[in-house]
C-alpha cells in the first residue's frame, strides 16, 4: 500500500515536497515512482528511483534540474523535492511501485501498485 502526501498550492518559482510511505510487503528489488496527471491529460512519468543501494534515478526531461527523487529506506518512504515549480507542473501527483525489478534501466511504465495521488497546484 503507497500513501502519498505534501501537495498544497504554491506560486511559480515556489517548492514543495511530496512524500510515499509504502507499508506492507516488498519484494526486493523493486522501484518506485512518481507519476502526474494533468487534467484533461494523460498521466505521465515524472522519476523514478531503484530500491538497491546503488541508487538508480531516471527523471522526464521536463523536471530534469528542478525535481530531485530520494528515499529512506530505514522509513520504507520515497520523496520528491519539486523546486522552481512552474503553472505547468499543476497535476495530481501519483507515487507508485514495480515489484521484482532489476533492470539497469528503470522503467516508466507498467508499475504494479499506485497510492491514492496528492493534488499540486502552481499559480502563475
Amino acid at each position: 500500500q503507497l500513501q502519498a502526501s505534501g501537495g498544497g498550492l504554491v506560486q511559480a518559482g515556489g517548492s514543495l515536497r511530496l512524500s510515499c510511505v509504502a507499508s506492507g510487503s516488498t519484494f526486493s528489488p523493486y522501484v518506485m515512482g512518481w507519476f502526474r496527471q494533468a487534467p484533461g491529460k494523460e498521466r505521465e512519468f515524472v522519476v523514478a528511483i531503484s530500491s538497491w543501494s546503488d541508487v538508480s534515478t531516471s527523471y522526464a526531461d521536463s523536471v530534469r534540474g528542478r525535481f530531485t527523487i530520494s528515499r529512506d529506506s530505514a522509513k520504507n518512504t520515497m520523496y520528491l523535492q519539486m523546486n522552481s515549480l512552474k503553472p505547468e507542473d499543476t497535476a495530481v501527483y501519483y507515487c507508485a511501485s514495480k515489484l521484482g525489478y532489476s533492470g539497469s534501466v528503470l522503467p516508466r511504465r507498467g508499475y504494479d501498485y499506485w497510492g491514492q495521488g496528492t493534488l499540486v497546484t502552481v499559480s502563475s
